[in-house]
């Protein structure tokens, strides 16, 4: 074969090719438009599909976003690891700060401070709001205050429990507690709300699936002599699948959105009174919501079940449409 007729097959096998994507790039771009042609067709009935995936959607991701908050102020308080020690109320205000100039010279203890008896009801008042039921008192009912933090290091529960038994040894002191009990037992709980909230998820995923394979039955049957027509003239189910696979896209994509509207609609709902909360006790906090790849991530998982929900259905009720 002579080397000019080898390239022009070579060159007519690329010409096929080349029209086979094209054809092929057609005809997905057909479905697609017309896919969403149908939804559009029945705004009512698309609106509410879209509606309920959302929510699906929306109650996993919104419990999320509260673990995540949740966990960004315990992970302050965990910073900021403090033990109160409560001075006998006979100690004298002469040897209570000689104690604490002596803690704070001490190894693994980074900062000591001294709150007498008049600050310490001086802060109570402020904070509580019971001032006149303390101007009733004749006698100041509140002991010398200690707070001592702890140096950090590479295991701090281990050092603020051992700085805990010293301080309870001394004569001063009547008692000593660690602060940061209580977030452990709060992280604790986070780790059992997340786990619940990933089961959680699992559900209203499969629960995703369920909707959207219904939905997807359902345009079948109303297309059902199309389909019948469409096989009686040779199409493949891979071309009859397109539309069908593409509106589970939609529904996916529609309900991605919705529920990222939700939660960043009750998000806007709740930053102002989780500012006024953070207020009251001297702090700042914002509640943060999704960031762009958390986002993604929920409108990613919106059309991943619409596109397996829809394939699912349109593979099992397409096998019993055959034409008569």
């Amino acid at each position: 074969m002579s080397k000019p007729r080898r390239q022009q097959r070579e060159v007519g096998r690329i010409d096929v090719i080349k029209h086979l994507i094209t054809v092929w790039f057609l005809q997905h771009v057909q479905a697609f438009i017309f896919s969403l042609g149908q939804l559009c067709r029945n705004p009512i009935a698309s609106l509410l599909t879209a509606s309920v995936i959302g929510i699906s959607l929306a109650l996993p991701a919104g419990f999320y976003v509260v673990l995540e908050n949740t966990r960004r102020v315990s992970s302050g308080w965990e910073g900021s690891v403090q033990i109160t020690a409560f001075l006998k109320m006979d100690v004298s205000e002469d040897r209570g700060k000689e104690l604490a100039a002596e803690l704070e010279n001490k190894q693994g203890i980074a900062q000591v401070q001294y709150i007498s008896r008049e600050q310490a009801l001086a802060e109570f008042r402020q904070s509580s709001g019971f001032g006149e039921a303390l101007d009733a008192l004749q006698d100041n009912p509140l002991p010398t205050l200690l707070l001592v933090r702890p140096q950090p290091g590479d295991n701090p529960e281990q050092a603020a429990a051992s700085l805990l038994d010293q301080l309870k040894a001394l004569p001063e002191v009547e008692n000593a507690q660690y602060d940061q009990q209580w977030v452990r037992r709060l992280n604790a709980m986070i780790l059992i709300v997340q786990r619940s909230v990933f089961i959680m998820a699992i559900f209203l995923g499969m629960a995703v699936l369920v909707i959207i394979g219904n939905t997807i039955r359902m345009l079948i049957y109303h297309r059902r002599s199309e389909i019948e027509i469409a096989k009686l003239f040779g199409a493949t189910d891979g071309f009859i699948q397109r539309p069908f696979l593409y509106s589970g896209f939609w529904y996916g994509l529609c309900g991605g959105l919705f529920a990222w509207l939700l939660i960043s609609g009750s998000l806007k709902l709740l930053e102002r009174p989780a500012v006024h909360l953070a207020e009251l006790y001297a702090g700042k906090f914002n509640l943060a919501g999704l960031n762009p790849f958390e986002t993604l991530i929920l409108i990613g998982s919106g059309i991943f079940l619409g596109l397996v929900g829809s394939w699912i259905s349109v593979s099992h009720h397409l096998r019993a449409i055959e034409p008569a």
